[in-house]
């Protein structure tokens, strides 16, 4: 019973790292949602972006490497930057744009591991803690991509109207509070 209710409780906080508490997380999932109108694709850069991730959480939790949070969290900023301002100029989701996420899923993990830490991870039930609160934040993530999608893209995406008066938008909103947050973070270096 205990690995169970571990389970759930770092199932519980990776989720909620998301959604409500993960402002920052969430616009980065907002910028991959809004590029294109392909669920299937949208699921497919979440993924990458997860996998990633989770590698350097893993890697940053168990030790093995000692990421500076100084850089870490203006690099978090600027990926949501180049991720928005991505959707102003591109016109579809490029093989090159998975590379991306990769990366910035790797600087988001360690990210992560900040918080993860300071929560504590029980050295008996590593694992399933590591794995649990993964699952947790894969969850947030896919909560926000069906929410968004139910709620805009899948009404409006197919009207001429849809890049030029949502996706631009809000890329553009994300992409200043990004600015914002990007210089502030490394002011504070």
């Amino acid at each position: 019973m205990v690995i169970f209710s571990t389970a759930l409780q770092y199932l519980s906080i990776g989720f909620t790292h998301v959604v409500p508490y993960g402002f920052d997380h969430l616009l980065f999932i907002l910028s991959i949602f809004f590029l294109n109108s392909n669920l299937k694709s949208k699921a497919i850069q979440c993924s990458v972006f997860t996998l990633a991730h989770c590698l350097s959480l893993g890697l940053v939790v168990s030790g093995l490497i000692f990421p500076n949070n100084n850089y870490i969290e203006p690099l978090i900023a600027f990926s949501i930057l180049f991720i928005s301002i991505e959707n102003i100029i591109q016109t579809k989701v490029n093989p090159h744009r998975l590379l991306i996420l990769f990366g910035f899923g790797l600087i988001h993990g360690m990210g992560f591991a900040t918080a993860l830490k300071e929560i504590g991870i029980p050295k008996d039930l590593f694992f399933t803690s590591l794995l649990s609160f993964n699952i947790g934040v894969e969850l947030g993530q896919i909560t926000v991509l069906l929410a968004v999608y139910f709620l805009i893209s899948k009404w409006f995406a197919h009207k001429t109207w849809y890049k030029e008066r949502v996706v631009y938008p809000i890329s553009c909103l994300i992409g200043c509070v990004a600015l914002y947050w990007t210089i502030e973070r490394i002011l504070i270096l």
